[in-house]
């Protein structure tokens, strides 16, 4: 159930891009334990000069292949946040070829309540999910 966006440079293609979510599907199945086919992914690709994302001062430099991902759920524990972070760079890195420094994660959490999967309905409150 994670809403999961990326933003990424425009000049993808679409295998390229299918390939990146396929890879962050993996890992938010393997690291939050949801079901296969509990995916929800939308990208967007912006010019080189829409995407500034520096360092905050670590001392690294980012390319044209930077990925942010930005992750909506339900809480999840710290261990949880720690393997998913861990599987993304390496299932980006073997699958896509992005390099970890290229790779920037934000998970934003909420609740049971904040979720209607479709009907006008809260899923999750209503006991269906």
């Amino acid at each position: 159930m994670p809403l999961i966006r990326l933003d990424v440079i425009e000049g993808r293609s679409k295998e390229e891009l299918k390939t990146l979510l396929d890879a962050v599907h993996r890992a938010v199945v393997e690291a939050f334990a949801v079901p296969e086919r509990d995916r929800y992914q939308i990208v967007t690709q912006h010019p080189p000069h829409e995407m500034i994302i520096e360092d905050t001062g670590l001392g690294f430099a980012r390319s044209q292949n930077v990925v942010v991902i930005s992750v909506t759920s339900t809480q999840r524990s710290d261990r949880q946040k720690k393997e998913f972070y861990n599987l993304l760079v390496q299932k980006l890195g073997d699958q896509c070829g992005i390099e970890p420094n290229d790779i920037m994660v934000s998970i934003v959490t909420n609740g049971a309540g904040e979720w209607s999967f479709g009907f006008g309905e809260a899923q999750f409150l209503t006991g269906k999910l």
